[in-house]
This record gives C-alpha cells, sequence and structure tokens, in this order.
C-alpha cells in the first residue's frame, strides 16, 4: 500500500471528534426542545486574491493541510496522474508545464489564486442547485466553470470561441466529471439530519456507502465509520418517529411521512443489494434489515400502548380485569382507526400495515385474555371475559365502517381457544344456575314468611297481591338468560335450558307451602285473603310460561300442571262455604216436588251473589275462572236434583207445568251467572233441553231431543238419562229401552272437553 501524501495523518482523531458531534444529535428532541450543537457559521468575506479557506467536515476537525490529510485517503497505484479534485498534471497553463502541485493535499483552487473557482465552498456544497445559489461563487456550477490559460475563469456555457482546445479544455472535462461524480459530502447529511429531512439524508447516505468500494482499505475503514455514525442517527431519527406514528399521523404527517420514506428507501436498498450479490456473499453493513427493525418497533409501540391503562378513565364498579379489557378493547379500535384513515396511504403495500398492526393488537389482547382465563377469576370476571370473547371484541372493532371492511378481511379469529373458551363457559353456566337457584330459595322463604305475619295482604287495582315473589323469581331467571344471551347464542340457550328445569322445581316447592298454609292457617285473620294473593301470583307465572317456552318443552305442561294444581286448590278451599251452604236449598226441589221452585232459586241466586262479592279481589282471568266454576256448580246441583227419582209425574199436563218451572229456573240461573262475569256458555242449553224431552210426548221427537243433548254433552250415560226419565211414569219399559239403545248408539265415544254429567254419581 501506498504511504499516505502529507503529514502524520490525523485521522481517528478527526474520527473521534466528528463521532462525538453526531452523537449530540441523538439527544436532539424529535418534536422539538432545547437547541440543538450549530454548524460553525459563515465566515467573514476573505481579502481580495486570497486563497479560499476550505469549510470543515464536521466542526471541530482541524483545518489546512492536515485536515486535507486527514479527510483524504492514501491514493491507490495510478492515482498520481490527477490531484485531489480530479485535475490532471497537464494543466501547465494554470500551474507551469510539466511541474508537480505544489502540495498535492491543497485545492487548485488554493494553488491558482488568480481563478476563484471552483471554489472551497463548490466543492463542499450539498449539490450543485445549492451550490448554484452561494454568493460567493464567481461562476455558477450549472454551467461548470474551467480555467484559463491566463488564469481567466471560462463558463462551459459561453460560447465556443471562449473555451478553446487545450489544456484549459482538459481541464473543464475533468471539473465536469468531477462534479458529476462526487459523493454527497459528510456535512450535507448531517444538515439534512438537522432539518428532519429524514428521505434526502438517506438517499445521500446509500450513496456514500457505495462510493466506498472504489477507494482503498485504509480509506474504506475510516469512511464507513463514519458514515456508520450516520446511519445510527439517522436510524435514532427514524425509529423514534416510527415508533409514534399513531400520535404523529394526525398531529405531524409530514414527519411521520420522512421517516417512513427512509425506510422504504433502505428496504429498497437491502433488496437492490440482495438482488445483485449471491446469497453467499455476505456484507458487514446490508442488508440493514430496517423493515425487521420496523416489525419490532411497532410490536413495542403496541404493547406499549396496550399496557399504559392511564389513557383509559376509570369505571366506577369494575374490577382490575375488567378495566384492562376495557382499555385493551378501546385502544385497540381507536389505534386500528387511526391506523386506516391516516398511516395506511403512507406506506407501499407489501408492508401491509394494516394487518401488521391489527395482528399484534389481536395477539396482544389473546395473550392477556388467555392469561386471565387461566387464573383464578370471581364470577363477574368471569362473565366480563366471555362477553368480551364472544360479544364486544367481534361486534364493537366493527362499528366503524372502514375498521369493519379491513378486519372482515383479516379473519383474526377469537381471543381464547376454543378449549378453553368451553371450560370458563362451563364455570360460568353452573355459577350463575347455582346462584339463581340459591336466590329462588331464599324469595320463596320470604313469602312464607309473610304468610305468617297477622297482615292483610296489599291490593293493587283492587286485587289482592303477593306478587314479589313472582316477580322477583321471573326476573331472576330472565336477567340469567338475558346476561347469558348476551355472551352468546349459545351460551343463553344452555342457561335457559337449565334454567327450564329451575323453575318447575321451584313452583312445585311453591305448592307444597302453599298447600301446608292452606291446611295449618285456616284460623288465620286474612286466610282467604292469602289464598287470593298467592293464586293472583300464579298468573304472572302462567304468562311468562305461554310466552316463553316452546309448546313441545315438557317443562312447559309441568309448570302449567302445577299452576293449575295451585289456582283449584285455592278455588276449592275459596268455594268450599258456598257450596255448603247450597246444598240444603236444592233439596227444597226435591222435597217440595217443584212447588215454590222460583222462590227456591231466588235464595241460590242470593247466597250465591253474597260470595262472588268477595272473589272480586281476584285478577280477572281467575275471578271469571271462578264464577264459571260457580255456574257449573249451579247447574250441576239443579241436574242432580232432577236424577233422585224423587218426582214421578203420570200426566203430560204435569210434564208440562215441570219443564215450564224448569225453564224458568234455567232462564234466570243463565242471567245471574252471565251477569257476574261468567263465560260458561256450554252450560245454557243443558237445563232448557232436559225441560224438552219431559215436555215432549211423540217418542221419535224424545229420541231426537235426547240425540241432540248427548251431542252437547257426550259424557251423559245411560244411567244418567235412566233416572232422569223416572220423571216420565207415563212411558212403557218398551219405549224407554228403545230412548236408551238410541243412546247408545248416538254418544260420542271421546269424553268431553268440559265434563259435566260425568262429576253426577246416580244411586
Amino acid at each position: 500500500m501506498r504511504a499516505p501524501l502529507g503529514p502524520a495523518n490525523p485521522l481517528p482523531r478527526a474520527l473521534h471528534r466528528r463521532r462525538g458531534f453526531l452523537a449530540s444529535l441523538w439527544l436532539e428532541p424529535i418534536f422539538g426542545g432545547e437547541a440543538q450543537p450549530e454548524f460553525p457559521s459563515p465566515r467573514a468575506p476573505r481579502a481580495a486574491g486570497s486563497p479560499p479557506p476550505r469549510p470543515p467536515l464536521i466542526a471541530g476537525l482541524p483545518r489546512g493541510p492536515a485536515a486535507s490529510a486527514a479527510r483524504r485517503p492514501a491514493s491507490p497505484p495510478g492515482a498520481a496522474a490527477h490531484g485531489p479534485i480530479g485535475i490532471r498534471n497537464g494543466s501547465e497553463g494554470c500551474i507551469g508545464a510539466n511541474r508537480q502541485l505544489e502540495d498535492p493535499l491543497t485545492s487548485v483552487a488554493e494553488q491558482v489564486p488568480a481563478c476563484p473557482e471552483p471554489s472551497g465552498e463548490d466543492i463542499w456544497s450539498r449539490d450543485q442547485e445549492k451550490m448554484s445559489e452561494r454568493p460567493e461563487a464567481a461562476c455558477r456550477p450549472s454551467r461548470a466553470s474551467s480555467i484559463t490559460s491566463n488564469g481567466s475563469c471560462t463558463s462551459a456555457g459561453d460560447s465556443p470561441e471562449k473555451g478553446k482546445k487545450g489544456i484549459k479544455g482538459i481541464l473543464t472535462s475533468a471539473l465536469k466529471k468531477m462534479k458529476k461524480s462526487k459523493p454527497p459530502s459528510v456535512k450535507q447529511v448531517i444538515d439534512l439530519l438537522e432539518e428532519q429531512k429524514l428521505f434526502d439524508a438517506a438517499q445521500h447516505l446509500i450513496v456514500l456507502e457505495k462510493s466506498l468500494s472504489s477507494k482503498s482499505e485504509e480509506g474504506l475503514n475510516a469512511s464507513q465509520q463514519d458514515i456508520e455514525s450516520l446511519y445510527e442517527v439517522l436510524k435514532h431519527k427514524v425509529f423514534s418517529i416510527l415508533k409514534d406514528s399513531l400520535l404523529l399521523a394526525k398531529t405531524n404527517p409530514e414527519l411521520l411521512q420522512q421517516a417512513i420514506e427512509a425506510l422504504k428507501e433502505q428496504e429498497k436498498e437491502d433488496q437492490n443489494y440482495m438482488s445483485e450479490n449471491p446469497p453467499d456473499q455476505s456484507m458487514q453493513f446490508r442488508p440493514r434489515k430496517w423493515k425487521e427493525l420496523w416489525m419490532a418497533t411497532v410490536k413495542e409501540s403496541v404493547e406499549t400502548r396496550m399496557k399504559d391503562t392511564s389513557h383509559t378513565p376509570r369505571t366506577e364498579n369494575l374490577s382490575t380485569v375488567g378495566q384492562n379489557l376495557l382499555h385493551m378493547g378501546k385502544t385497540m379500535r381507536e389505534d386500528l382507526t387511526v391506523v386506516v384513515k391516516y398511516m395506511k396511504q403512507l406506506y407501499p403495500p407489501e408492508f401491509n400495515v394494516f394487518s401488521t398492526y391489527a395482528e399484534l393488537y389481536h395477539n396482544y389482547f389473546a395473550s392477556q385474555a388467555t392469561k386471565n382465563a387461566e387464573s383464578h377469576l370471581e364470577d363477574k370476571d368471569i362473565y366480563l371475559l366471555l362477553s368480551w370473547v364472544h360479544s364486544i371484541y367481534p361486534k364493537d372493532m366493527r362499528k366503524e365502517h372502514v375498521l369493519a371492511e379491513e378486519l372482515e378481511k383479516l379473519k383474526l379469529g377469537s381471543l381464547l381457544p376454543s378449549s378453553l373458551s368451553k371450560e370458563l363457559e362451563r364455570k360460568y353456566l353452573d355459577s350463575e344456575e347455582a346462584t339463581i337457584k340459591n336466590s329462588l330459595s331464599k324469595c320463596l322463604d320470604k313469602e312464607i314468611q309473610r304468610w305468617k305475619e297477622d297482615k292483610e295482604p296489599e291490593k293493587l287495582n283492587g286485587h289482592f297481591q303477593s306478587e314479589l315473589l313472582a316477580i322477583f323469581v321471573i326476573q331472576s331467571i330472565y336477567s340469567g338468560q338475558k346476561r347469558a344471551k348476551d355472551i352468546s347464542t349459545a351460551v343463553g340457550e344452555e342457561l335457559s335450558h337449565r334454567l327450564s328445569k329451575e323453575l318447575p322445581a321451584f313452583l312445585k316447592s311453591y305448592k307444597d307451602a302453599f298447600e301446608d298454609f292452606k291446611e295449618k292457617s285456616k284460623k288465620h285473620r286474612y286466610y282467604k285473603p292469602i289464598l287470593i294473593a298467592n293464586i293472583n301470583n300464579c298468573w304472572n307465572f302462567r304468562d311468562y310460561t305461554e310466552k316463553n317456552m316452546a309448546e313441545k318443552d315438557d317443562n312447559k305442561a309441568s309448570i302449567l300442571s302445577t299452576l293449575s294444581d295451585i289456582e283449584n286448590s285455592g278455588f276449592d278451599v275459596l268455594l268450599q262455604q258456598l257450596f255448603v251452604q247450597l246444598k240444603p236449598i236444592y233439596k227444597k226441589f226435591t222435597e217440595n216436588k217443584w212447588d215454590s221452585s222460583n222462590e227456591i232459586m231466588n235464595e241460590i241466586i242470593n247466597t250465591t251473589s253474597k260470595h262472588i262479592s268477595d272473589f272480586r279481589t281476584l285478577k280477572d282471568p281467575f275471578y271469571h275462572a271462578i264464577v264459571e266454576k260457580i255456574h257449573a256448580r249451579l247447574v250441576k246441583e239443579y241436574i242432580v236434583r232432577l236424577l233422585k227419582r224423587k218426582v214421578c209425574l203420570k200426566t203430560p199436563a204435569q210434564q208440562q207445568n215441570l219443564a215450564q218451572h224448569i225453564s224458568r229456573n234455567a232462564a234466570d240461573l243463565e242471567a245471574f251467572c252471565t251477569s257476574n262475569g261468567s263465560q260458561a256458555t256450554w252450560l245454557n242449553s243443558a237445563l232448557p233441553k232436559l225441560a224438552e224431552i219431559i215436555r215432549l210426548q211423540d217418542l221419535g221427537a224424545i229420541k231426537i231431543e235426547v240425540a241432540t243433548l248427548a251431542t252437547t254433552y257426550p259424557d251423559i250415560r245411560k244411567r244418567h238419562l235412566e233416572a232422569f226419565l223416572h220423571i216420565k211414569a207415563n212411558l212403557s219399559r218398551g219405549e224407554l229401552k228403545s230412548i236408551l239403545g238410541y243412546l247408545a248408539d248416538s254418544t260420542a265415544s271421546t269424553p268431553p272437553v268440559v265434563p259435566l254429567f260425568s262429576n253426577i254419581n246416580v244411586s
């Protein structure tokens, strides 16, 4: 290797100073802050004819010949034909024929004072455009200057006559080649970094990096260190900006764009290098793999933002787990919205910027959700986590239309593995079922305690109520089902299926408690009001079951059956006293052979009316039901009197007279029951049809009427009809047998929907 020219090379010390200055650039704030070290201010004008001083690369480097030696590497073999700026030895016109430059480390401008071009300022300027703007330049770089034989400056843009061939042409050509091929300076890159022109700085560094291939080994090492120091500054600035991309995307998109363009340029250069060099060829500094560093930076940024809960307002009554889930979901949605609206268009498609961010947010969220699921969670936190996994996360992230479109392409998946999700669902369902079951049991205990109090139940709209039981039970079940359905349809259906078994079990316990009270508390001061209040309770259970359970559900039939048992058990107690009072009054019909039947019927109606007024505290459906029971009982007891075989009439006149009494009594009974709300119209024709059979004397007509009676009341049997026809003493045995035989042929084989005759025993 050729020994370096000039005095001992001070390059290590100069690079040390340079790296110190570069290190100071690391401290420069990205978003503003304290003033940074400045480059030296412009020098004062120099005296006419004096050589222009060369500007230093970096503040603090030595000037003059030593500086030149520090900046220049040793010349390779064959380089002696050129000066330090590419001027050939043949330029006798300016320097002297066949004479070496006085100092090979000084510039042509320093040795030829008569020609101010090219000056030191021009050589170290950032680019030819800025060189053209410098006031110190006597000849503009856009018109490449040459040095004439007499020491004057000739512009390449002048007329051909001014630029004569010979030494002047050779020198002019050499200067042009030098200016076209000279790489940008270190100082230019530093200026660009200070001005936050990161893209330009990246391009200049790439040019500098490529220019090293033509230098000596010693120069390569020194310059590479210099470039690597600049690369470190550039990388620090670029990735500090990229780390805050989500904030800068809206507040300072121009700065973010600079960082992204610098990143793209480095990735492009990596690809160029890989395509131009064989895979087994390695280089110390290339590929630089900034894209991989970008991925790591984005991941770090995402994790930092997901961990920092200070920006999410604290929600009252929300556990730490719930607050963290809320923060992560809110942060992910807001940040991805910024990515899709403001950042995506800044990156080339191959960066897949949205999917990169989305997958990183999803992966972090999923890792935290899994960590929570595998730990010991409170019941409310299990519910919250399942809600996020099945409902909030997949739905809330898609509220923004532009976000929904992008997420739909990615198919990020669930926050939890299927097996872990199923395990959490099982824990939730077990806990919810046990909680509701326990609540129902406590509620029934409180209701039983209220029955024991010496206190009349409250009235609502004129009806006794003990509705807290039904309201609480239904609300507990409904709320549990709704909460589960909010998690997912499948979880909601599973809990509904489980609770459908709990409601029948609860109602059976309720029925047992009601029966116990009914039997043991007959002397209670408010015995009947409490019975009425509990009957009214059944309506809420019945209404809920009818509206919310499928017909094919076996539990529905069980619930409705239990409710009917409670209602009818209550009705029987309420009607017991009335029916006891009516029994002796009905006996008067047969005892008097229907004499004074109108008075007897009036007595029946008056007695019944007194009790009906007490039943108006029942809810309307139950009031109508109990009135229908009274109506059926009044008709039934009347028919019982007719089947007692106590009356035997031989003449048609006697039979017609009895038929008139029965018809009148039937009309009064129908009017009374209808006026009190009975809707059992099916009972209205029973007594009139029996009266008609008594009145008729023609055998054929009697058979037709019997057939009509059997069609309307298919539960009538021969024993009923035979006992009734005992009144018509003028029928022969043959006629009686014929009528009974006709009934056997015409009676329906299916039992009636509502029985009448089947409840009557004939002795």
